[in-house]
């Protein structure tokens, strides 16, 4: 008994209340209503707060992704400049031996 009276302590109308079931009711359906509308915005910020956080989670995945996409082009670059690197100087050697037989061949006349 004396749990169900000690909340009423703190509400106004609590020795009206038990006089006017109607009003009694009315203040625990107020309650109940106000109870409800927290528990609906609590639920909601939740919701917000796990979509934000998936968010977080699949931005975070994508820039994984997105680095290791650049890391494999920078290396199939990497691989391409020592191509063209080798072929530069392959192209040297054929141009300074072309220079030299024309030089060679200058020189015989």
């Amino acid at each position: 008994q004396n749990l169900t009276v000690e909340p009423l302590e703190y509400c106004t109308d609590a020795p009206t209340a038990f006089q006017h079931p109607k009003k009694f009711q009315n203040i625990v359906g107020s309650l109940i209503e106000l109870v409800d509308q927290l528990a609906k915005a609590v639920e909601s910020e939740k919701m917000k707060a796990i979509g934000a956080r998936n968010l977080l989670k699949s931005i975070a995945k994508q820039r994984e992704a997105q680095e290791q996409q650049l890391q494999a082009l920078i290396a199939e670059k990497k691989m391409q400049l020592e191509r063209y690197r080798i072929e530069y100087e392959t192209l040297c050697k054929i141009e300074a031996d072309q220079n030299e037989f024309i030089d060679q061949f200058i020189f015989q006349k």
